[in-house]
């Protein structure tokens, strides 16, 4: 186990494997070790840095990094990687693990989705030494991380007023990321272009195979949401042949989804849901209804397409055009509310959750 409280843990040196370099230092094979790559200054000559937990295995095998807070307000993932770094043995693992907890240490802190710069950090991917704040962290990203990595996990959360149920998303025509997305055994998968300027873009650039899981919402945590995430790592790293003992199975496959579409507010008012995320609902059945604040009027609001739930607005209060539930169409529906009991069940009764360590 590492140990939680130091952080490093050193361990007799590997004669067969070298070490590991990052930032200008060295983590010998067998051993793990926390090191601040140098990002910047605050105006108070406060010092910010990416802190990134560098397990690298005596045995052969990968690299694989997991990362959270590219949003610094979605902060799910963070306690993911909390939790799977409870069960990773170093004396087993092989191949090398980076743990990225917290990409933006400055939206982080300020609970804030941007940089100080008001730059979306996953849009300016892969960066420059040269350009702006958000820039800058891009490239060291980049360079340090992904060019280092031959797959990549990047956990996020839906925005501010919304939820996600949990769900994998993977760039058409990549195989094997489609392969460890069906090994992951989220609820949803679904097949998302990339995005210019995204970290997903910047790894696919660098055959850095990477997956990149939504779930829950910005500023809290969401229990189930940890559990398929956790255990979904896992899985992947088994698969990977990273020493990882063998993980049960997904109870159930994912939906596959390859397009979905957002249901927006006709018009103002008060936003009230009748279907939650994880629902499959019917093309033109109603899913919640927009009132005045007298209640002099209802207005139905339907689906627009035959599919499961994927996301959905939290607040109450909208204005037209608002986007209220977003819809993924589901390549087999016949079986899926099923299938989404089936996997919400066993992420609740996986005995890895009963441990006190990992809690």
């Amino acid at each position: 186990m590492v140990d939680n409280q130091a952080g490093d843990v050193p361990r007799k040196r590997s004669k067969s494997r070298a070490p590991f370099s990052l930032g200008g230092e060295e983590v010998p094979a067998g051993t793990s070790k926390t090191i601040d790559l140098p990002i910047s200054r605050l105006s108070t000559r406060t010092e910010i840095t990416m802190p990134v937990r560098v397990l690298h295995g005596a045995k052969p095998g990968p690299t694989l990094f997991v990362s959270a807070a590219v949003h610094g307000n979605e902060i799910v993932g963070v306690e993911m990687i909390r939790r799977l770094l409870k069960v990773i043995s170093i004396k087993r693992l092989a191949g090398t693990l980076l743990c990225i907890p917290v990409v933006n240490a400055y939206g982080f802190t300020s609970h804030s989705r941007y940089l100080p710069d008001g730059r979306d950090l996953n849009r300016v991917f892969p960066g420059t030494p040269k350009g702006s704040l958000a820039s800058q962290l891009a490239q060291v990203f980049t360079e340090e991380i992904i060019k280092r990595s031959d797959y990549g996990i990047d956990l996020h959360s839906a925005g501010m007023n919304r939820e996600n149920l949990p769900q994998i998303r993977y760039s058409p025509g990549n195989e094997q990321a489609s392969e460890l997305a069906d090994i992951f055994g989220a609820p949803a998968i679904i097949t998302s272009p990339l995005r210019p300027g995204s970290l997903r873009q910047t790894a696919d650039e660098n055959n850095c195979t990477m997956l990149l899981m939504e779930s829950g919402e910005a500023l809290r945590f969401d229990e189930y949401a940890i559990r398929v995430g956790v255990r979904g790592i896992l899985r992947v790293m088994a698969h990977l042949g990273m020493g990882v003992r063998k993980q049960p199975p997904p109870v159930a496959s994912g939906l596959r989804c390859d397009s979905s579409r957002w249901v927006r507010a006709e018009q103002g008012g008060i936003f009230r849901s009748i279907r939650n995320t994880g629902t499959m609902v019917l093309e033109g059945e109603q899913i919640g209804y927009i009132s005045d604040p007298f209640g002099d009027y209802d207005t139905a609001v339907l689906a627009s397409l035959t599919g499961v739930i994927i996301g959905r607005s939290v607040m109450p209060v909208v204005n037209q055009g608002d986007a209220l539930m977003h819809i993924a169409r589901v390549r087999v529906p016949g079986t899926a509310d099923a299938r989404l009991s089936a996997i919400e069940e066993a992420a609740y009764d996986d005995p890895l959750f009963d441990e006190d360590e990992i809690m």
